[in-house]
C-alpha cells in the first residue's frame, strides 16, 4: 500500500512538472512573438519636414519635396553632370546645438551631419514618448541605427591639425550610435548597421529581436543618411540608374531610376504590455519582422524575386497572420523598372494572391514625395503609416501615369495609390507590410498594425474628485539649457496650447511637463490656477518679460545651501492651509489623515496646535517625495519634533507620540519639565539622521534625553536659524497666510528653490489622481548653428 501511494504522489508531482514546463515553454513562445509598441517617433526628411506631423503635410497634400542642390554645403561642381542637378535634401544639414551635448565647436565641426542630427532626434523621440531623457541614464535602453553614406571626411583633401583628434570617431558609423548611447548614458546594446538601402528597417527588426529577449527595456531604432558631398549621386549617374528628373515615380510605366534623398528617422519601442503598464503612448504594434539575403542571384545589386517572397512571409509568419489581414504595402518602390517590376511579381506572389476585388492590396511608397533617403528609407516609411493610421487615409504616390508594363497586375489583386484612399477602422485590426530591399543584397519586411483602442478605465474617486474640485494652484516647471532656449520653450508652449483640441486642463500640461522633461539649467516656473492666467505667464517668459506669476532662474544664481525650518507656533487660517494643502497634493491629504488618525489615539480633541503639527508633518512628507534636498533641517517648539520626523530620527507613529505628550500638557496652559516626557521617550525608538538635525540644545544632550526636548519646545527657543543668506536658503515652511493659498505658498517656495538650482522634483507635486495621464507637450528648441568642413576642390563627375 505504503508503494502504491508513492507511485501515486510521483505521478501527481510528474504531472505538475509537465505542467509547469508546458507553460514555460508556453511563455517562451509567447516572448519570442510578442508585439512590439511604436512609442514616439521623430525625424527630419525633404521638404522642411521637421515632425510627423510635418510628413502627414507632405504625403497627404500630395507634395514633392524634390529641390534643386542645396546652396549651403559648398559643393563645386562642372557644367556638364551626366545627371539633373535635383534630389530631396534637408534644409540644415550643417545645424546643430553643441553646446547642448556639451561637445566643442571643433569636435563639432569634425563630426558627420549623421551623428549630430541623431543626437538631436533621440533627445526628441525620448521626449516624444513622454519620457523624461535623464531618467534613462543607466537603463537598459538600446540603440539600433541604420547609418550609411559616411562622406563627410572626404571634403577634406588634408586635415587641419586641430581636427585629428575628433575625425575618426566623428565619422565612424559605429558612434552613430555609439554616440547617441553614450550622450543619453544608455547600457543597453548599442549597434549600428550598414546593410545599405535596408539599414533603418534591419535595424528596427534588431531591436525588436532585443526587446523579445530581454536584452532592453526601450529600444531607439531607425536610420539615416546626409549627403555632405555629390559623391552619391556620381556613383549612381555611372551605374544610369538614376531619374532624369531626379524623381522616383514607383511602379509607373513613365519611372526611368531612382532620384536620390536624404533624412534621418527614430523611433522609440517597446513590449506592449511594458507600454501599456507604463502609461506611454502607443501610436503603432509592430507584429512581425523578417530579414534574409539574395545570395547568389543575377548579380550583386540585382533584386531577387524569390527572396523577396520568402522575407514576407517570414515576416507574416513571425506574426502570426495570413496575407489577407494587411490591408496595404508601403513599399520599396525606387522607381527603377526592372526592380520596380520584380517587386510588384513579389506582392502579388504573396499578398495579391486570391483576394477578393473588393478588397485588394493598396501598394505605395513615401519615394515619390522625398526620393529615395536611403538609410532612413525604411523609419521613414513606418512613420507615413503610423501617421496613415491616425488620420484613417491611406495617402497617393506621386507621379504614376499608369502601371508598369514589366509587371503581370493580373496574377493578383494589387492596387497602386494613384489618389488617396479612405481607411476607417473595422472590427479586424488595419495592418500595413514595409518593404526595404537593398543593393547589398539584405532583405527587410515588417508588420505594422494600428495600435489597440485604449482601456477606458472606470472612474475612481479620486478621479471624479479631481474632476469636481475647483481650480487650485498648479506649477509648470520649464527649462533649458540657454536663457534663449527656455524662451523658445515658452513661446512653442503657448503656440501649442492655442491649437490644442481639447484644451488640456492646467494639471495635465503641469504634470507632462514635470514628468516628461529633464530639469536644465536656466529654469522657470509658472504658479497659476487657470489655463488664461498661466498661458499669459508663459507669454511674458516668451517675450522676457516679468509677470507675477512667472519665478525665473536669476542671473547671478548661484547654489545655495538649503535649511528646512518648522516654527512650532500654530498659524491663522491653518485648518484652511490643511484643505487647500489637501486638495493640490494628495499625499498630503493622506498623510494628513494618518498623522490626525495617530493624534487621535492620544488627544481626544482637535486643537490649532495638533492641525499645525498635522499640517507641517504631512507638508515635509510631500517635500521628501519630491526629492527636496536640504543640507540641514530644524524648527522651533513642536516643530522640533516636525524636524525630527523629516530627518528621519522618528517614525511618523513616534513623532505623533511625543507630538501628543508635548501638546496634552500644554493644551491648558499647563509649563511642561523635562519629566513631562521622560515616559513617553522611553517608549520611542530613535534612528540614524539622513538629514542633518540642528538644534541649540548644548552638543552633549543626547537626542533620547528628556532635557533635549524640554530645550526645544520650550517657548523662549529661538524663532528662526541665523544663517548667511549669501549661502543659504531658509525653506520657511510656516509662512502661511489666510490671505493666501497655502498651496500657492507652498509653490512659489518651492519655485523659488528651483530656479535658484536647487533639487525639486515636480512629477509627485503635479501628480493629483494615480494615474495622472501626460500629454504631448512641444520638445525642446535646439538651438543649431552651422559646423561644416569647407574645402575648396572641385568635386567632379569623374
Amino acid at each position: 500500500m505504503a508503494n502504491e501511494e508513492k507511485l501515486i504522489e510521483y505521478l501527481k508531482w510528474t504531472t505538475a512538472e509537465l505542467h509547469r514546463t508546458q507553460q514555460q515553454l508556453r511563455d517562451l513562445q509567447a516572448a519570442q512573438h510578442e508585439p512590439i509598441a511604436v512609442v514616439s517617433t521623430a525625424c527630419r526628411l525633404p521638404g522642411k519636414t521637421r515632425t510627423p506631423d510635418d510628413l502627414w503635410d507632405l504625403v497627404s497634400e500630395g507634395r514633392d519635396a524634390v529641390t534643386g542642390f542645396p546652396d549651403d554645403r559648398t559643393w563645386e561642381l562642372p557644367e556638364d553632370l551626366p545627371y539633373a542637378r535635383l534630389g530631396g535634401f534637408l534644409d540644415d544639414a550643417a545645424g546643430f546645438d553643441a553646446g547642448f551635448f556639451d561637445i566643442g565647436a571643433t569636435e563639432a565641426v569634425a563630426t558627420e551631419p549623421l551623428q549630430r542630427l541623431m543626437l538631436h532626434l533621440a533627445w526628441e523621440t525620448v521626449e516624444r514618448g513622454h519620457i523624461a531623457p535623464h531618467t534613462l541614464r543607466s537603463t537598459l535602453t538600446g540603440v539600433y541605427v541604420g547609418a550609411t553614406g559616411h562622406d563627410y571626411a572626404t571634403r577634406l583633401e588634408t586635415a587641419p591639425d586641430e581636427l585629428l583628434p575628433y575625425l575618426g570617431g566623428g565619422t565612424s558609423g559605429s558612434l552613430v550610435s555609439g554616440r547617441i548611447a553614450y550622450a543619453l548614458g544608455l547600457e543597453g546594446p548599442a549597434i549600428s548597421v550598414d546593410t545599405a538601402c535596408s539599414s533603418s528597417l534591419v535595424a528596427l527588426h534588431l531591436a525588436c529581436q532585443a526587446l523579445r529577449r530581454g536584452e532592453c527595456r526601450l529600444a531607439l531604432a531607425g536610420g539615416g543618411t546626409v549627403m555632405s558631398t555629390p559623391h552619391t549621386f556620381h556613383a549612381f549617374a555611372h551605374q544610369k540608374s538614376l531619374a532624369q528628373d531626379g524623381r522616383c515615380k514607383p511602379f509607373a510605366a513613365a519611372a526611368d531610376g531612382m532620384g536620390l534623398g536624404e533624412g534621418v528617422g527614430l523611433v522609440l519601442l517597446e513590449r506592449l504590455g511594458d507600454a501599456r503598464r507604463n502609461g506611454h503612448p502607443v501610436l503603432a504594434v509592430i507584429r512581425g519582422s523578417a530579414v534574409n539575403q539574395d545570395g547568389a542571384g543575377y548579380g550583386l545589386a540585382a533584386p531577387n524575386g524569390p527572396s523577396q517572397q520568402a522575407v514576407i512571409r517570414a515576416a507574416l509568419a513571425d506574426a502570426g497572420l495570413t496575407p489577407g489581414q494587411v490591408d496595404a504595402v508601403e513599399a520599396h518602390g525606387t522607381g527603377t523598372p526592372i526592380g520596380d517590376a520584380i517587386e510588384v511579381q513579389a506582392l502579388l506572389a504573396t499578398y495579391g494572391a486570391d483576394r477578393s476585388p473588393e478588397r485588394p492590396l493598396w501598394l505605395g511608397s513615401i519615394k515619390s514625395n522625398t526620393g529615395h533617403t536611403q538609410g532612413a528609407a525604411g523609419t521613414a516609411a513606418l512613420i507615413k503609416m503610423i501617421q496613415a493610421f491616425r488620420h484613417d487615409t491611406l495617402p497617393p504616390t506621386l507621379h504614376i501615369d499608369r502601371p508598369t508594363p514589366l509587371a503581370t497586375w493580373k496574377k493578383g489583386t494589387v492596387r497602386l495609390l494613384t489618389e488617396a484612399v479612405d481607411w476607417p477602422r473595422r472590427d479586424e485590426p488595419r495592418r500595413v507590410g514595409i518593404s526595404a530591399f537593398a543593393t547589398s543584397g539584405t532583405n527587410a519586411h515588417l508588420i505594422l498594425e494600428e495600435p489597440p483602442v485604449p482601456d477606458e478605465a472606470p472612474p475612481t474617486p479620486d478621479t471624479l474628485a479631481a474632476a469636481a474640485a475647483p481650480e487650485l494652484p498648479v506649477a509648470w516647471p520649464l527649462s533649458a539649457r540657454t536663457p534663449e532656449a527656455l524662451q523658445e520653450l515658452a513661446k512653442a508652449l503657448v503656440t501649442h496650447l492655442a491649437s490644442a483640441d481639447p484644451t488640456p486642463s492646467t494639471t495635465e500640461v503641469a504634470h507632462s511637463l514635470a514628468a516628461t522633461r529633464s530639469p536644465l539649467e536656466h529654469r522657470a516656473v509658472l504658479i497659476g490656477t487657470d489655463i488664461t492666467g498661466l498661458v499669459a505667464a508663459a507669454r511674458a517668459l516668451a517675450a522676457g518679460d516679468d509677470h507675477p506669476d512667472l519665478t525665473r532662474t536669476p542671473a547671478d544664481a548661484t547654489p545655495k545651501k538649503i535649511v528646512w525650518h518648522f516654527d512650532g507656533t500654530p498659524a491663522a487660517g491653518i485648518e484652511a492651509a490643511a484643505t487647500d494643502l489637501g486638495g493640490a497634493f494628495p499625499l498630503f491629504a493622506a498623510t494628513f489623515e494618518e498623522t490626525r488618525a495617530l493624534l487621535d489615539t492620544h488627544i481626544p480633541t482637535t486643537t490649532p496646535a495638533t492641525l499645525h503639527f498635522a499640517v507641517h508633518t504631512s507638508l515635509a512628507r510631500v517635500l521628501l517625495e519630491a526629492g527636496v534636498h536640504a543640507h540641514t533641517v530644524g524648527g522651533t517648539g513642536v516643530g522640533h519634533i516636525t524636524a525630527a520626523y523629516t530627518a528621519g530620527v522618528l517614525t511618523l507613529d513616534d513623532a505623533c507620540r511625543l507630538a501628543a505628550a508635548h501638546l496634552t500638557t500644554t493644551a491648558d496652559g499647563g509649563s511642561p519639565t523635562p519629566e513631562t516626557y521622560g515616559p513617553v521617550l522611553k517608549e520611542l525608538t530613535f534612528r540614524s539622521a539622513t538629514l542633518a538635525l540642528t538644534g541649540t540644545a548644548p552638543a552633549d544632550t543626547p537626542l533620547s534625553s528628556p532635557g533635549y526636548w524640554h530645550h526645544h519646545l520650550a517657548p523662549a527657543d529661538p524663532a528662526s536659524p541665523d544663517l548667511d543668506p549669501e549661502t543659504h536658503t531658509v525653506l520657511d515652511l510656516s509662512a502661511f497666510s489666510p490671505s493666501t493659498s497655502a498651496a500657492r505658498t507652498v509653490l512659489t517656495a518651492l519655485a523659488r528653490l528651483h530656479t535658484s538650482g536647487g533639487t525639486v522634483d515636480w512629477t509627485p507635486l503635479t501628480r493629483r489622481t494615480p494615474r495622472q495621464r501626460t500629454i504631448d507637450l512641444p520638445t525642446y528648441p535646439f538651438q543649431a548653428t552651422r559646423h561644416w568642413l569647407h574645402d575648396h576642390t572641385t568635386h567632379t563627375a569623374a
